[in-house]
């Protein structure tokens, strides 16, 4: 057997220190990863998660299933050509047990790529990119939001029970756009609706003048749309503007007013919007989150609060389940696909492909709230097309 050198004896102990260093601080913490947007025009969005997230993990003393938590932070910026690059930062840099992120569908797919790969723990709390939990699935893979088809198709019977016949749709072209504006046209049409014309623009572009006077010509029953963020805000006061709100009715998906109210001011008030989130739900939990929220942050909550919120709650479960120990793999995600969690949206489960199974609220604004004014569709599951799990 060769001896080793002096140098390499020590490099040797070296090695094993820190191992035995990481192993230490690896039954004591959770590294938990948030690759969320904090610049752009989704950045509120991504804060709002990280509260949330927070929020929960605070209420808890801090920890989960006496884990203590250590996070780590990307700006992911909403850019899907960085989105592996991003992902790979926290996992083989910062070696994160469990990804948090994000709200682009499209920096999502990069994420989920990285997840499958690596193996690696991942949580979506807000980009609803069908695939994701659809085709794409993996055990590894969970959600706590939507896909872009819940909401989307909800509407699409909403707008149908309305008497509405033909309907036009607008959205920017990338992913979550393309499939909400699937959803609603799927919901719409099965009830004997018809789109007539599906619009578009380039993500993030805001110029929507040459459109809306494209719809005001096709003089459709109704418009559905799906924008979030500053870009939502910019479309209903053009809606507005351009003369049509009150003219040809007007839904969405319900993040074209969800933290956006402030800004669109009486532009929105009466907008129609479907999500499995509200103001006003009047449940207990709710109330207590939503004042627990507001004394933390002085803020008031909204749905991707919520989501990132819930985040927490689904990995609380899974380490719950498995005694602390996140080395046992198989029962944390056992834990994580069989438990019920207790929103603030009204408790869910999630369906085979690790997707919440919920009832979706149709919405109305009012007093810069979105004020629940019925069910939509009750314990709505995502059909998960392709998914083998």
């Amino acid at each position: 057997m060769k001896k080793l050198s002096t140098p390499s004896l020590l490099a040797l102990s070296c090695a094993l220190l820190a191992a035995s260093v990481a192993q230490a601080q690896s039954s004591d913490t959770i590294k938990v990863g948030l690759m969320l947007p904090y610049t752009g025009t989704f950045a509120q969005l991504g804060v709002a998660i990280e509260n949330g997230f927070k929020l929960f993990v605070q209420e808890q003393g801090g920890a989960l299933a006496g884990k203590k938590i250590e996070f780590f932070k990307v700006d992911d910026e909403s850019e899907p050509s960085k989105g592996i690059e991003n992902a790979n930062k926290l996992v083989q840099r910062d070696k994160v047990d469990v990804l948090i992120g994000t709200v682009h569908s499209g920096v999502a797919m990069g994420m989920a790529k990285v997840a499958k790969d690596t193996k690696t723990l991942l949580i979506i709390p807000n980009a609803g990119a069908d695939v994701i939990t659809g085709s794409l699935c993996a055990p590894n893979i969970f959600r706590t939001s939507f896909t872009n088809w819940q909401p989307a198709y909800a509407m699409g019977l909403v707008a149908a029970e309305r008497k509405h016949k033909s309907a036009v749709t607008i959205t920017w072209k990338y992913a979550a756009g393309e499939e909400s504006v699937k959803g609603f046209k799927e919901g719409f049409e099965a009830k004997g609706g018809k789109v007539t014309k599906e619009l578009s623009v380039p993500f993030p572009t805001v110029e929507f003048q040459a459109l809306l006077a494209e719809i005001a010509a096709a003089k459709p029953d109704a418009v559905y749309t799906f924008f979030a963020g500053a870009g939502a805000v910019k479309f209903v006061k053009d809606y507005a503007a351009a003369g049509l709100k009150g003219k040809i009715p007007l839904y969405g998906a319900g993040f074209l007013t969800d933290g956006t109210l402030e800004a669109q001011g009486d532009a929105a008030t009466g907008l129609l919007t479907t999500l499995h989130y509200a103001d006003g739900l009047d449940t207990p939990k709710d109330r207590a989150f939503r004042l627990s929220y507001a004394k933390t942050y002085k803020l008031q909550p909204d749905v991707y609060a919520v989501q990132g919120y819930d985040a927490a709650q689904m990995l609380a479960a899974g380490l719950k389940a498995a005694g602390g120990d996140f080395s046992k793999r198989e029962v944390l995600i056992k834990g994580m696909e069989q438990a019920k969690i207790d929103s603030p949206r009204g408790a869910f489960t999630l369906s085979k492909a690790h997707n919440p199974v919920q009832d979706i609220y149709l919405r109305k604004v009012e007093n810069k709230e979105n004020k629940m004014v019925s069910v939509a569709a009750k314990g709505l599951a995502d059909p998960a097309r392709g998914c083998r799990l």
